[in-house]
């Protein structure tokens, strides 16, 4: 069921605009509107919104970043 919370409609549409930056393709390919929304908790802007999902993501990124130097 897709989510009618606009936040989350928000969060959702800046991941895919940003799939390649910061961890938002794991958003896109892994996270449901209920694990978005729960991520936002009471977020009252798109923006503050992102921010909390960034900080979810972003460590996730950076790890895998770490990885792939490493690895090539």
């Amino acid at each position: 069921m897709k989510s009618e919370n606009k936040l989350v409609l928000a969060v959702r549409a800046h991941a895919y605009l940003n799939y390649e930056k910061d961890g938002w393709d794991y958003v896109c390919e892994c996270y449901s509107d209920e694990e978005i929304e729960e991520l936002i908790g009471k977020a009252t802007t798109v923006k503050g919104a992102i921010k909390k999902v960034l900080a979810d993501i972003k460590p996730m990124a950076d790890y895998r970043a770490e990885i792939e130097a490493e690895i090539f």
